[in-house]
């Protein structure tokens, strides 16, 4: 079933090193972008989700928000699927606005991150957060690139996937932040630049891992009707679904399966749609092996295709399959929790025609996926023009 909703409004900080603003301002900056987008106000919000935020200790994240913005809500709650929240959001969104809980609800995440620390003091935190194991795998000091590299590890020695074509990802997505105004890294890289550069863990290397950015995003969900009275094209929710198949990496029972087969077949499922339905993908890349696992698992290949799918321009602008356009985490911006909410401003802006220079011809129905832990915990959303 359909919900009667639709998002009418979406914003950003800026994203990369925003040394001036704090977590709050980068989430204020964001949100009333997104009021402006659609046309409303702070006082029309009575709905408010947020995420966690990890370089603060507040005991209440949506309560310190909703507080610091002015927004007085019947509905509000704090949304912590890790790299799957932004999906989430919008999906719990919708549900309280058709059954009536909220008219208008603000979702926004988002950190100073970078700032805050640096980029290797934010991924030893994420392992010992949380990531890894506390009993049977932090003790031994992995940090989350290592519980990744364990992925690539199986992926290349079962189906023959290469570092080249992990590198080709990367390529792709920096490609697409170079016409991204506000992304964080715009300079081109090539094969030979991911190949050359640091190796973090066998077999990925610095360019095959997501940066660390400070930086928020937002967006409003409301009725469609009252969306469709706003200023901009209204964004549906035509569909949703979750998977989980292991919360840490050694917990997992076939690691070339995971949680995004399950979320997917939901998603499409409900939204009445097949993988080759969509226009534009916003896959999750917390790694360069990530959007190739996720690519099969959600239906855009065959499993152990992988690698080959992301070959030859496929996955660009242009190509056969539109992938994570503004440049995801490995080069659009990455502030925690929140980076995968940009995936879901992005998708909105390509569906109204409003990508600019990267914008997806024709882009109708695009399908939005969050990965959150150790590519454990899933969330599918497709988003079709209201």
């Amino acid at each position: 079933m359909k919900l009667n909703a639709a998002i009418a409004g979406v914003g950003t900080s800026r994203v990369g090193q925003v040394a001036d603003r704090s977590a709050l301002q980068l989430q204020a900056d964001a949100a009333q972008a997104a009021l402006a987008d659609a046309g409303l106000r702070m006082t029309d919000i009575d709905g408010l989700l947020t995420t966690p935020v990890r370089v603060e200790h507040w005991n209440m994240p949506c309560g310190v928000v909703a507080n610091h913005l002015g927004v007085k809500a019947s509905y509000l709650s704090t949304v912590d699927v890790a790299g799957a929240s932004g999906c989430a959001m919008i999906h719990q969104a919708a549900m309280a606005v058709a059954t009536g809980q909220a008219s208008a609800v603000l979702c926004v995440a988002g950190q100073n991150l970078l700032t805050h620390g640096s980029r290797a003091k934010a991924v030893k935190s994420m392992a010992e957060g949380g990531s890894a194991h506390p009993q049977f795998e932090v003790p031994y000091g992995p940090i989350v690139p290592s519980l990744y590299a364990l992925v690539a590890q199986r992926h290349m020695h079962e189906f023959g996937t290469t570092p080249g074509q992990m590198a080709e990802v990367a390529v792709t997505l920096r490609r697409h932040a170079s016409l991204n105004p506000n992304a964080h890294k715009r300079e081109l890289i090539t094969v030979s630049d991911v190949l050359k550069s640091r190796m973090i863990t066998t077999p990925l290397h610095i360019l095959d891992c997501a940066i660390v950015s400070d930086g928020a995003a937002a967006a409003i969900v409301t009725s469609i009707e009252r969306a469709r009275d706003l200023k901009k094209r209204p964004v549906r929710l035509l569909g949703q679904g979750y998977g989980l198949r292991h919360s840490h990496i050694g917990e997992h029972v076939d690691l070339m399966s995971t949680g995004a087969v399950d979320s997917g077949r939901g998603a499409f499922k409900s939204a009445g749609l097949t993988p080759t339905d969509i226009d534009v993908a916003q896959i999750y890349d917390c790694f360069t092996i990530t959007v190739i696992i996720e690519l099969e698992d959600l239906g855009f290949c065959k499993k152990g295709e992988g690698g080959q799918f992301v070959e030859g321009g496929r996955i660009g602008i242009g190509g056969e399959l539109p992938v994570t356009t503004h440049g995801g985490l490995l080069s659009g911006g990455h502030p925690g929790l929140g980076g995968g909410f940009f995936h879901v401003v992005e998708a909105v802006r390509q569906l109204r025609g409003e990508a600019a220079e990267r914008q997806v011809r024709d882009a109708e129905v695009a399908l939005v996926h969050g990965n959150g832990g150790v590519i454990s915990i899933h969330c599918t959303i497709i988003l079709g023009r209201g």
